[in-house]
């Protein structure tokens, strides 16, 4: 039996600011639903990733910017600190540990990233 991790909620102020943020860093936008007055429903997508978070009005009440340490593996550390800043994120420089490289961002609620590199995993 498999246990997968699918969806992630975010704490986020704005909807439309988070939801722009997002796709403008290369997530899909996978679904937006306004249920009611009181509920929106947004799901994004990394590309190549079957783990979306979701974020809207009233879908989680922890405190927006609260989340901490996700992190997204990519194939080419460069490219994707670079997918980054063309978008105008501050991104920090690459971090290189024994164990990976990282570049650590965060969106305009403060939610925390890292993008991460394994170099064993692609050879370079």
């Amino acid at each position: 039996m498999d246990w997968t991790l699918e969806l992630v909620i975010l704490p986020v102020t704005d909807v439309d600011k988070a939801k722009d943020f997002y796709t403008s860093i290369g997530f899909n936008a996978d679904h937006d639903h306004t249920v009611s007055e009181d509920l929106r429903f947004v799901q994004l997508t990394p590309p190549g990733s079957n783990c979306s978070i979701a974020i809207g009005k009233n879908v989680t009440d922890a405190e927006p910017g609260s989340v901490k340490g996700l992190t997204i593996c990519v194939s080419d550390l460069d490219v994707a600190r670079k997918t980054l800043l063309d978008a105008g994120v501050d991104a920090s420089e690459v971090d290189i540990q024994a164990w990976g490289h990282f570049v650590y961002f965060a969106d305009p609620d403060g939610n925390q990233w890292s993008l991460q590199y394994l170099p064993y995993r692609y050879g370079k």
